[in-house]
């Protein structure tokens, strides 16, 4: 049995990336993205998928990208899927990405809060889980930071959040906070300021979560058993007992620019 573990981290591993080839002209780009979503995500739930038409001096046709979030899956599915037509006449080409990961790429950064959502909903289940607000509010800020935006006629609100995310099946529970700022203009008036404190309020909660999310991991069985297991790490681990909220250091890498890589809302660095 083939045991894989699943983070709530963006997968930056080429083993989990999968190149498609030999895909025909003969259908829109759209229908082939929902075709080889409904092939791969039969494997394991997907990260990524994009399609694109061939270079100008190539074959008229189509390539594809498919990441993974599992590398056992993106394993499984490249043995199942190589050499076969799937929804066309003729086989496609289906490989396993082969370039090292660069070192610039080594730190995994957290998924979004909709990405983590979407992870856990698909491996436990909508009811295999459940997101609640330990605590959330309003933060004195410093007297250096109130003077710097009272300066600008601005009023500096700062919110922090503290969520627990059990999974009851698993008897597992987990925290994660999160502090969030930004300066209103006070001029504006209460409708304006109770508006962006209303998305600050969301923005901290999502922030929370995500955090939560990253301190477990989902380890894959084999024959769709799913179990849920405590990631082993000091940086997660805040205490009860300490005043306020705990500022929890977000995990931002800085990745150089290049042209050659793809654009993604959750910063896809695989190079085609």
């Amino acid at each position: 049995m083939e045991v894989d573990v699943l983070d709530f981290l963006v997968p930056v591993e080429n083993n989990k990336t999968l190149f498609v080839w030999n895909i025909q002209p003969d259908f829109t780009e759209a229908h082939i993205h929902e075709r080889l979503h409904a092939v791969f995500s039969s494997f394991g739930p997907l990260y990524l998928l994009k399609v694109r038409p061939n270079a100008a001096l190539s074959t008229p046709g189509f390539n594809g990208m498919v990441k993974f979030y599992s590398a056992a899956q993106a394993r499984k599915a490249q043995r199942n899927t190589d050499g076969r037509a799937l929804f066309q006449n003729t086989p496609l080409k289906v490989r396993l990405s082969s370039k090292q990961t660069p070192h610039f790429l080594s730190g995994n950064k957290p998924l979004s809060h909709a990405r983590c959502v979407e992870l856990a909903n698909e491996c436990l289940g909508f009811n295999g889980w459940t997101c609640d607000i330990i605590t959330l509010k309003e933060l004195p800020c410093e007297e250096e930071e109130e003077a710097e935006a009272g300066a600008g006629g601005r009023v500096r609100v700062k919110l922090g959040c503290v969520v627990q995310i059990s999974f009851p099946r698993h008897s597992v529970s987990t925290r994660g906070a999160a502090v969030v700022e930004e300066d209103v203009v006070a001029a504006a008036g209460p409708e304006a300021l109770l508006q962006k404190r209303s998305r600050m309020h969301k923005l901290v909660r999502d922030k929370a979560a995500v955090q939560a999310f990253s301190t477990v991991v989902l380890v894959l069985l084999g024959e769709g058993k799913v179990t849920v297991e405590p990631r082993r790490s000091a940086e997660h681990l805040f205490s009860e007992e300490s005043r306020g909220i705990v500022r929890v250091r977000d995990r931002v890498d800085n990745y150089p620019a290049n042209e050659d890589l793809w654009e993604h809302e959750d910063l896809d660095l695989t190079v085609w």
